[in-house]
C-alpha cells in the first residue's frame, strides 16, 4: 500500500508516516517510481506506535518497544521496561502539571488583585 492508503488507514500523515520511518519505527520498499510501499503488517505498527505517543510517550520512547510492535499492544503486559519507561513519562507529565496549575494560580491571583 501507498503512504496516502497507510495514512488514511491508521489515521495519520503522510509526514508522520515520513517521520517515524526516518525514526526506523517503519520500513518500506520504494517502487520504480520511487513510491513508498508498506505491507499490510504497516498498519498494526502505525497504530502500535500512536496508541504509545498518544499515551504520552515521546517517538524516543517508543523506539524502545519496536520488538512488540507488530503485535496486539494495548492487550499485551507491559515489559519491566515498558513499564519504568512509562513511569519515568508519568512523573514528567506530573511535574509538567504540576508547574502549570502553579502558573495559573499565580496569573489568577494577579487577576483578582487588579480587579
Amino acid at each position: 500500500m501507498r503512504i496516502g492508503d497507510l495514512a488514511k488507514a491508521t489515521g495519520t500523515t503522510p509526514r508522520a508516516l515520513r517521520h517515524y520511518e526516518a525514526a526506523g519505527l517503519i520500513s518500506s520498499l520504494r517502487a520504480d517510481n520511487g513510491y513508498r510501499e508498506y505491507d499490510g503488517h504497516a498498519v498494526v505498527r502505525v497504530r502500535n506506535i500512536r496508541y504509545l505517543l498518544d499515551a504520552g510517550l515521546t517517538l524516543a520512547d517508543v523506539q524502545c518497544f519496536t520488538s512488540c510492535l507488530d503485535g496486539d499492544m494495548p492487550a499485551s503486559r507491559p515489559s519491566p521496561q515498558g513499564l519504568r519507561i512509562a513511569r519515568e513519562r508519568l512523573e514528567i507529565i506530573d511535574a509538567r502539571i504540576a508547574a502549570q496549575t502553579e502558573a495559573r494560580d499565580r496569573l489568577a491571583s494577579l487577576l483578582e488583585a487588579a480587579s
